[in-house]
């Protein structure tokens, strides 16, 4: 038959199944089709080039690739370039099988199953994605998982530790820990070169806390625009977690209570919490047709929050050199002080401790915590309330011959 790109368009398709059309010495354009190549056809027209061979007495077809995305030409010589492997005693078709299992073994791809697969049960799935993306699949990415040994995970580590910082450095291992227990739960042979002593950070807790002065020269700066200095306001008028206000929807406010569904909830429970009128005031203007409230492309949750935190220091340390030429920069802090922040001003306010617990979503502990199904939706209105005024109370400080009154809920309590 003669071989060109009109042969293949013609060629007849078969009732059911499909049917494979072999050219032998067929010549186009001065490239000679080799043995075993043909046209393969289904029932539904789709054509695509393949080649039959045999290996160690074992008939093989291997897909070249699909017309028109292949042309005949391209086909053909591919063809001859297998031809010639397959003369040599190779086998094409489990060689590109071999690269396909090794390509499904790879970091990367574990990691993408796994995000496939668990990511919906995941309160943080895409800020987990973006670390490894940024941090780990430059390093491991490409490798082998079982490949992958303690050393080349202890110098990633390293590296980050320098870079990023110990925090940053735990977190990574955190998640290439729960990623490679979840393949090894998976696999008969993998084991996880992961062990005990491998974090940097430890275990101890943060206690940095913005005082009343670092709080105004923040505040001032956070009046400026755009959704990052809006966050920073927020999370410290409502105590929430940087996830949790960053990823907020449009669609979780209730007039001026804000459902912070369990999925996205550390403690696995939906936790409303009612805003104060300044928590609603510091809300970003809504972005046409985008789902979350704080966002700067208006498809996606605010993220890079590294880089605004950067900006935002820069516009803390001029609102201090307004007043002082020579002032140095505040103390390292981060979102989540502003929460730790934010429970102390709560106490500081007369707040009960249960209130204020509550007000951050944190569980009661013992036998009250399972029994207490109240929603104290009116003790953490009034408690917001009263954290939103304390923080006013610091903005414009009353005069010095002003005596504050003892708080409301001391006097309860008493």
């Amino acid at each position: 038959m003669k071989l060109n790109e009109k042969t293949v368009r013609s060629l007849e398709a078969p009732g059911r199944g499909n049917r494979v059309y072999y050219f032998p010495e067929a010549i186009i354009q001065g490239a000679k089709a080799p043995r075993g190549f043909g046209v393969r056809i289904t029932a539904g027209g789709a054509r695509s080039f393949v080649m039959n061979y045999r290996s160690k007495r074992v008939e093989r077809r291997l897909t070249i690739g699909q017309y028109p995305d292949w042309s005949l030409l391209r086909a053909i010589k591919e063809a001859r370039a297998l031809r010639q492997r397959i003369d040599r005693g190779q086998d094409p078709l489990a060689d590109r099988r071999t690269a396909e299992a090794s390509a499904a073994d790879t970091f990367k791809a574990i990691c993408e199953e796994y995000l496939a697969r668990e990511g919906k049960r995941l309160r943080t799935a895409w800020q987990r994605r973006a670390l490894l993306e940024r941090l780990v699949y430059p390093a491991l990415g490409g490798r082998q998982i079982d490949a992958i040994g303690r050393i080349e995970i202890t110098r990633l580590l390293d590296r980050i530790e320098d870079q990023n910082g110990a925090r940053t450095a735990d977190v990574t291992l955190a998640a290439i820990r729960k990623i490679m227990n979840w393949h090894a739960a998976r696999s008969d042979e993998f084991r996880s070169p992961i062990v005990r002593g491998m974090a940097r950070h430890g275990s101890v807790a943060r206690q940095r806390t913005l005082t009343d002065d670092e709080l105004r020269h923040a505040w001032a700066a956070a009046s400026g625009d755009g959704p990052f200095p809006a966050l920073v306001k927020f999370l410290l008028l409502t105590a929430a977690r940087r996830a949790e206000a960053a990823e907020m929807l449009w669609s979780e406010l209730d007039g001026a209570v804000w459902t912070l569904p369990s999925a996205r909830n550390k403690a696995k429970i939906d936790l409303m919490r009612p805003l104060s009128k300044a928590a609603l005031a510091v809300l970003p203007k809504r972005i046409e047709n985008c789902e979350f409230v704080f966002s700067t492309d208006g498809k996606t949750p605010i993220s890079g929050f590294s880089k605004f935190k950067r900006a935002f220091d820069a516009a803390v340390l001029a609102q201090l050199r307004k007043q002082d030429s020579k002032a140095k920069p505040l103390s390292p802090w981060t979102l989540h002080d502003l929460r730790r922040t934010a429970r102390s001003l709560m106490s500081r306010a007369g707040v009960l401790p249960d209130h204020a617990e509550r007000c951050l979503g944190h569980v009661i502990p013992g036998v009250r915590g399972v029994y207490d199904r109240h929603e104290f939706l009116e003790e953490k209105r009034r408690a917001f309330a009263a954290l939103a005024a304390q923080i006013e109370r610091i903005l414009n400080p009353p005069p010095s011959n002003v005596k504050e009154l003892p708080k409301p809920e001391h006097r309860a309590r008493a």
